[in-house]
């Protein structure tokens, strides 16, 4: 199974746990952790994400403050992503969900294509794995036209199947150039707000064989902070 970008290229399987024997391959989530209020997210404010059609999309601060994500790699560089539930809820939800549990702990970037995105999330560390569900894929192929973020530079979006759309579990990819080709197509649901630099450092590193990198690239943690706002877990789907 592939699922199809831009341009031409074809991403390696991305499943919701099962890989193509039928095996589960997934990675069961652990205790959920706590996130004090302000913990790393304390003096940032909302800020604007570009649109598919050019203009900017900002949150004011009196309806909620938008959660944002602490992303560690283990040589202890951090990477902050600001998350936008307006457009694609249980995306966030789900990212929420699996971070707080510590899903993402110890993972790898599994796919790295210099000019285009870094993928990670995948607990076989081969493109095949998840957390043994699938959510909503939140984009307008899919019949949610309100998720309108562009894939700009350094916008966080999630990998799926190229059929079904429904198909997204745990792995995600952050652009590191213009990928608007996608748009319409991916749930983007979020943007880094501080590590830009090391994201595209990131995308530079040496690959091998299905674009994985030659050394590993491990994500620490990942944690966020919801900023005293409340999330339910995600609606989660049967991997079809």
């Amino acid at each position: 199974m592939v699922f199809l970008l831009t341009a031409g290229l074809i991403l390696s399987g991305v499943g919701c746990g099962r890989t193509e024997s039928g095996a589960t391959a997934t990675k069961e989530p652990q205790k959920t952790a706590v996130v004090p209020a302000g913990s790393f997210a304390a003096g940032w404010s909302n800020t604007a994400i570009e649109l598919m059609d050019g203009t900017e999309f900002k949150q004011e601060e009196s309806v909620m403050l938008h959660p944002i994500a602490k992303l560690v790699l283990s040589d202890g560089q951090e990477i902050l992503l600001e998350l936008y539930p307006e457009k694609a809820p249980q995306t966030v939800a789900n990212f929420i969900y699996l971070a707080n549990q510590g899903f993402y702990d110890g993972l790898i970037f599994h796919r790295i294509i210099d000019g285009f995105m870094v993928q990670g999330g995948d607990p076989e560390g081969t493109g095949r794995g998840g957390p043994g569900y699938c959510i909503e894929g939140e984009f307008a192929l899919n019949n949610h036209p309100e998720n309108d973020i562009t894939h700009a530079v350094g916008v966080v979006s999630m990998a799926r199947r190229s059929y079904p759309y429904n198909s997204a579990g745990s792995q995600f990819f952050i652009c590191v150039a213009d990928c608007s080709g996608l748009d319409g197509q991916y749930a983007a649901f979020g943007k880094v707000i501080q590590g830009l630099d090391s994201v595209l450092a990131l995308g530079k590193v040496p690959t091998g064989a299905g674009d994985k990198p030659i050394e590993d690239q491990i994500i620490k943690s990942v944690t966020v902070d919801t900023r005293g706002e409340s999330y339910e877990p995600p609606v989660k789907l049967a991997d079809g």
